[in-house]
């Protein structure tokens, strides 16, 4: 399934799948009718709201069963073609009825990096001040959050070299702890794009004392989408193409096998920090990024570029850029 979250003219925010066409299926909505019309329960609002909540992290922390009881939602509606749902309310909508947010805001968001060796490679060429191995890994801030189509806001009074990472990230669909790589996958219940947006002067301050976040966690440094792709879907996570667009330029290329250690591995190694089901993790990016290439300041990205984000298997993010001062009437945010 392709999971999404989305918001129906300002209403509370729903949880859909994409259906083939991309028309977007209201899973509690028809979670309820096949529990109505299938298993005959009479308090079939009340056990969708509890076996497929309306809430992203709540279907993932119902883990197999929350995904399994949507699956079989999904499986009914397109079987028998169904429009409305028990009392007559929307089941289906169209992309354009709707607006579609980030899938998931998790608990937790690992940010995990280093894993791939061509980024090392790249930042050694460039000087980096600080090896980029396994295992590096940071929380990110959930508030900075966005979701497709959503602008990727640019800071001018913060920063002038803003950058772009194009990573796989996953989403737990339990919880757990020192587990080993062989029991990984049992708590993978989808994979999502992250772009890891990244303010580079601000980042090189920071590495002086070997610690970065601020320059990755500023509100709308983190698009995350375009959906869940659940893991039933991608059985090798290993084996992604992967591709960053600008402005339709291809940036960033490369391939999820090309990781030092193994999807698997990473989510073994950081599962003694303690997963909760929901919460994301991302595994690093791939070679490409703008402030390793030969001219940097021709490559960061500028107010009215468009960043395309693509892997094989998931699907397309996009966002585009605007600037902070434009959206505020040319005034700097005080101190």
């Amino acid at each position: 399934m392709k999971l999404v979250t989305f918001n129906r003219q300002s209403r509370e925010d729903r949880i859909g799948a994409l259906e083939v066409d991309e028309t977007i299926v209201d899973l509690n909505v028809a979670y309820a009718l096949y529990l109505r019309n299938v298993q005959h329960e009479g308090a079939f609002y009340a056990l969708a709201d509890a076996r497929v909540p309306p809430s992203m992290r709540g279907l993932f922390e119902n883990g197999d069963r929350g995904l399994d009881a949507a699956r079989t939602a999904l499986d009914y509606v397109v079987k028998e073609g169904a429009e409305a749902g028990p009392s007559g309310e929307s089941l289906r909508f169209q992309k354009r009825e709707v607006r579609v947010k980030a899938p998931i805001i998790p608990k937790k968001f690992f940010h995990t990096a280093g894993n791939f060796r061509e980024h090392h490679v790249e930042a050694q060429k460039s000087g980096f001040s600080h090896p980029v191995l396994p295992w590096i890994v940071f929380f990110q801030n959930v508030d900075a959050i966005i979701g497709p189509d959503e602008a990727i806001v640019y800071p001018e009074h913060l920063t002038q070299e803003l950058d772009y990472e194009l990573e796989l990230a996953l989403v737990m669909k339990k919880s757990g702890k020192h587990f080993d790589a062989a029991r990984a996958a049992d708590f993978i219940g989808g994979y999502v794009i992250f772009n890891d947006i990244t303010a580079r002067d601000i980042q090189r301050t920071e590495m002086k004392s070997g610690v970065f976040s601020f320059c990755k966690g500023i509100d709308t440094f983190c698009p995350l989408g375009p959906h869940i792709v659940t893991a039933d879907e991608i059985p090798q996570p290993n084996h992604l193409s992967m591709q960053l667009r600008v402005n339709g330029k291809t940036r960033q290329q490369s391939h999820s096998s090309k990781m030092a250690v193994t999807v698997q591995e990473i989510v073994a190694h950081y599962s003694p920090m303690s997963y909760s089901a929901g919460d994301v993790l991302s595994t690093g990016t791939v070679s490409g990024v703008a402030a390793f290439s030969d001219d940097p300041k021709s490559l960061y990205l500028q107010p009215g570029d468009i960043v395309e984000c693509e892997i094989e298997k998931i699907g397309v993010l996009r966002n585009p850029v605007v600037s902070y001062q434009e959206l505020h009437g040319g005034k700097a945010a005080r101190a």
